[in-house]
């Protein structure tokens, strides 16, 4: 599969970079072509310029896909080309940084990610994305992310962002809480990334 790999925190030392190492390394050993982005160790900007908000009010969508951002584009032509999505990123506050949130709102627009008929209708999702995994690092309980916040990373990427451009496969697998943890438990974590990734990502896809 040609995966598109983006990480998403701001220490190239955090765990979260360890997740995302370790699976990169899984599904290059089995095969897959992967392309990687460190939005943080890149730059990426993430702020919406004027002229690439193509919604105007309550009309359709204006399918216009290029910025003036070169980098933006080429986020853009990849993720189009893409079979395979694998995003790696801290919870915070119920929420992907803010960097990986503008990557959302520059990368995954009208023409490139979905198309709307209307502004009532429903969309066409137009990513070819077979299947995605999002990986996150939380110092949130798993049981207190579920019972008392509602696990709104699960409202975010499983009920409204990728199945809304077209994905068909979302699996999401929280991590935590990673400040507790002793070196035991992260290995032991490190190691349930290697099999969710292979079963994500099946080398005979």
């Amino acid at each position: 599969m040609k995966i598109q790999a983006i990480v998403a925190h701001p220490r190239p030392d955090s765990f979260c970079h360890a997740l995302f190492e370790r699976a990169v390394s899984t599904l290059r050993l089995a095969g897959h072509d992967l392309v990687i982005h460190d939005l943080y160790a890149e730059g990426f900007d993430p702020v919406l310029k004027a002229d690439e908000a193509y919604t105007v009010g309550n009309t359709i969508e204006v399918a216009l896909s290029k910025s003036k951002d070169p980098i933006v584009n080429l986020h853009r032509e990849e993720i189009a080309v893409a079979d395979g999505l694998l995003i790696a990123h801290p919870n915070w506050w119920g929420k992907p940084p803010a960097i990986l949130a503008g990557w959302l709102d520059r990368v995954l627009v009208p023409g490139v990610a979905y198309r709307l008929h209307s502004a009532e209708g429903e969309p066409d999702g137009l990513l070819s994305i077979k299947a995605a995994l999002i990986l996150n690092t939380s110092d949130t309980p798993s049981e207190r992310e579920a019972k008392v916040l509602g696990d709104p990373l699960h409202l975010i990427w499983e009920n409204c962002v990728l199945p809304y451009c077209g994905a068909k496969s979302v699996h999401r697998q929280m991590f935590g809480a990673v400040a507790a943890s002793d070196l035991t438990e992260r290995q032991s974590w490190l190691a349930e990334v290697e099999t969710v990734s292979s079963s994500t990502f099946p080398s005979d896809t």
